[in-house]
């Protein structure tokens, strides 16, 4: 059952079974100040939820905020004039196998440089229809078997 908690609580089954083992260890540790032995489910579930607040908390941040976009790293053989055309090809293919709505909002979204709202006003629909039909479309590429091989 705690470490049911733990788990919804992390999300991954290995940091839930060390969370569990720290609050457990936390519980331990405070047992000669723990006045009622029988509400000790409820002082465990405490002692995990605190534990996770903290280390949230003390999470390391990886990405910070700046006024400059930092230049990516060249990928090795990204240069390769015959690749990208591959690439090119292959995502034009992937494209076109989108329904024809789908096919038009991510033209305009991502060809054409086009904002949600002045795709919307051009296809005369709603911003949330072009979000939710891109939202789809680039699902529906991130699945495409071929463009995954030429990816790779």
């Amino acid at each position: 059952m705690l470490l049911r908690t733990a788990r919804s609580l992390t999300g991954n089954p290995s940091d839930a079974e060390d969370l569990l083992q720290t609050a457990l260890t936390k519980t331990y540790v405070a047992w000669e100040r723990i006045e009622d032995h029988r509400a000790l489910d409820g002082y465990v579930r405490r002692a995990l939820l605190n534990t996770r607040t903290s280390q949230w908390r003390k999470r390391r941040v990886d990405e910070f905020a700046c006024d400059e976009l930092p230049e990516p790293e060249p990928v090795p053989g990204g240069d390769d004039p015959a690749e990208l055309q591959a690439l090119r090809d292959a995502m034009w293919r992937a494209i076109m196998r989108l329904p024809a709505r789908q096919r038009a909002m991510v033209v305009l979204r991502y060809y054409e440089d086009l904002s949600e709202v002045q795709t919307a006003e051009v296809l005369g629909v709603s911003v949330g229809t072009v979000k939710s039909a891109v939202s789809r479309a680039l699902g529906k590429l991130r699945d495409d078997a071929e463009l995954g091989l030429v990816r790779k």
